[in-house]
């Protein structure tokens, strides 16, 4: 017998919804999911009237239901958003060259503007360039750092008030997760935040108006709208840290469906004692962009690259920002240890 939509009860339910456990039909779970996202914002108060938004766009499910929604709701409760695409070409052939074509038709397809900017523009060198260099063990790390840098540079471009992010709460929670087992007290206390405020020169606010749905829900949003999304993984990652984290919250999530938001909330409500040292937030020497050393991660990564030490950023290395910064030369002992590459 065919199962009823617990809200309507009128229609046959299509999904069981795994956040909260109730069937519903298509209509039905559009409703609820746009209404949490909107009330997410609300609450959150994440935009003002006359604001200009980006939303970063990779092609992804995430980005392209965080695009669809984002439009839909500035229109049906009258936001006063202006919305713009902005895209991230990392250099990777087979995989950021066709996503970013799915975006091109997301662009069309949402008629919003579009504005992609590349590793190669910024930095001088795209992600293939890179992972021949350093090899497969860190290459997310130059990734995740250049990207974060190259979002706050296109945004500038296209002069925004802020940027929005399709982090989800899986995401979220795979942060925690790893920040814990990192051991890294001061990403821990930022992670779960819902939004940034500027700073410093450079940077722009950034929000995540889908913290709180859940992957799957994502994925099924996507897929009963007929959203055109890639799905590709990067050929990259497999092998990226993040990963275990993720393996790890599957397994716990098959055994509690809550584990999630329980992590989430876990990490909202975490304090660090009174008198732990923490890192203070400054500015990079070389490119003004934030750091709490006297050099960015961004422009240590990029001068181990140029210099051919790859693992120059990689690990604890600030004694030598002091040389880097007056071109001084590294010993013979410092740049054998930095050539060092794992592939």
């Amino acid at each position: 017998m065919p199962v009823l939509c617990s809200s309507c009860g009128d229609k046959r339910a299509v999904l069981k919804r795994p956040k909260t456990g109730h069937s519903l039909c298509k209509a039905c779970f559009f409703w609820a999911f746009e209404e949490e996202v909107h009330q997410t914002i609300v609450t959150a108060n994440l935009f003002k009237h006359g604001e200009i938004v980006g939303i970063a766009a990779s092609g992804g499910k995430d980005s392209t239901v965080l695009a669809h929604v984002m439009k839909l709701l500035n229109e049906r409760f009258n936001y006063g958003l202006e919305l713009m695409l902005l895209s991230v070409d990392e250099g990777i052939s087979g995989y950021r060259d066709d996503s970013l074509e799915t975006v091109k038709r997301n662009q069309e397809q949402y008629e919003l503007p579009l504005k992609i900017v590349s590793y190669e523009e910024l930095y001088g060198w795209t992600m293939d360039a890179i992972v021949k260099q350093v090899g497969r063990k860190n290459n997310c790390t130059f990734c995740g750092v250049f990207r974060r840098q190259a979002l706050d540079r296109g945004a500038l471009m296209l002069k925004v008030d802020k940027i929005c992010t399709g982090h989800n709460a899986d995401d979220i929670a795979e942060t925690v997760v790893m920040n814990v087992l990192r051991g890294d007290i001061a990403r821990l206390r930022r992670c779960t935040a819902i939004s940034t405020s500027s700073e410093g020169e450079g940077v722009v606010p950034r929000c995540k108006p889908l913290k709180y749905a859940y992957e799957k829900e994502i994925v099924l949003y996507a897929y009963f709208k007929k959203l055109d999304y890639f799905s590709t993984e990067c050929i990259y990652s497999p092998n990226a840290y993040r990963g275990h984290a993720r393996t790890f919250l599957k397994d716990l999530e098959s055994v509690r469906p809550s584990s999630i938001m329980d992590i989430i909330h876990s990490g909202e409500n975490l304090s660090v004692r009174d008198g732990v040292k923490m890192p203070l937030q400054g500015t990079c020497k070389r490119c003004g962009y934030i750091s709490s050393q006297s050099l960015c991660k961004s422009c240590v990564l990029l001068e181990g690259l140029n210099r051919g030490l790859p693992k120059l950023g990689i690990g604890k290395h600030h004694r030598l920002h002091d040389k880097i910064l007056t071109q001084q030369p590294l010993t013979e002992k410092e740049e054998r240890k930095l050539k060092a590459v794992h592939f």
